[in-house]
């Protein structure tokens, strides 16, 4: 990818990847809730596909979303994400910013970073190369590209690599990995952009058995120094991670608790579980 290319991608995003400097030092978490979502309901064509959706995710906090298809998982990340306004209610990252009154560029600098089911990687650099590219500063793409870097920020991508599993891979083109190392890759893209809040769709969807369970091993690792939401279809992951689990069901909340409890709730077996 040549430099001007670079630079349209860093400064557009790419597929959900928003390379934006993080500004959250205003975010106020006082009560120890980073997100809410109160009363939104959202319509495509006469479908509705949220219904007065309410919901709160607290600090570092790692949350379990799941549902049928058409639950309005989808939408409910597109909404927190600006890339839905909704008809009706609001989102507030923190006490008092009001996304649905913000950008996908402000959202995505304001803090919050989402992973798409497909990876977004630059694939013909390499995988140190790409977490630089991602890095949270205030340089310009040459700088970023052909500067020689700081020993902190060599450091932070070091680290990255090791929390990642990549550091056997650091020179390695991005496009050669597996797809569960792409998936972890944009994670760690994500990660350098100090987010507060994770948005993750079906993160394990195509990957291995011990992919899955290396990715197990990391969002844990992340939850409470992140928050983190995790939307997934795969019971055996979410029985991993689970701590607490949202059920969506026709673009509300229909039950929510420990994995064990919404597992055994008559309403989720009849319209998830069971079928």
């Amino acid at each position: 990818m040549s430099e001007p290319l670079i630079e349209s991608a860093i400064e557009q995003g790419g597929g959900g990847t928003d390379f934006g400097h993080m500004r959250t030092e205003g975010l106020d978490e006082s009560h120890g809730v980073v997100l809410y979502v109160e009363g939104v309901s959202v319509s495509f064509d006469g479908f509705r596909a949220l219904n007065n959706l309410s919901f709160s995710i607290d600090i570092g906090e790692l949350r379990c979303v799941i549902g049928p298809n058409g639950a309005g998982k989808t939408t409910m990340m597109d909404v927190v994400t600006g890339r839905t306004r909704p008809d009706t209610g609001r989102v507030y990252f923190g006490q008092t910013m009001d996304l649905t009154r913000m950008s996908e560029a402000q959202i995505a600098t304001a803090g919050i970073g989402r992973k798409f089911q497909k990876p977004t990687i630059f694939e013909h650099h390499s995988v140190f190369d790409n977490l630089e590219l991602a890095m949270k500063a205030n340089k310009s793409v040459r700088h970023t590209l052909f500067a020689r870097l700081a020993s902190e920020e060599g450091d932070r991508i070091a680290a990255m690599l090791d929390q990642v599993r990549l550091t056997t891979e650091a020179d390695r083109l991005a496009g050669e990995l597996s797809h569960g190392q792409k998936q972890w890759l944009e994670i760690g893209m994500l990660l350098m952009q100090e987010p507060r809040l994770l948005l993750l769709d079906e993160p394990v969807a195509g990957m291995s058995d011990e992919e899955t369970e290396r990715t197990a091993e990391l969002f844990l690792s992340l939850a409470g120094r992140h928050s983190l939401v995790v939307v997934e279809h795969d019971m055996a992951f979410i029985g991993t991670i689970a701590r607490k689990v949202t059920v969506l069901h026709e673009g509300s909340v229909l039950a929510e608790g420990p994995l064990d409890h919404v597992q055994n709730d008559p309403r989720v077996i009849e319209v998830y579980l069971g079928r």
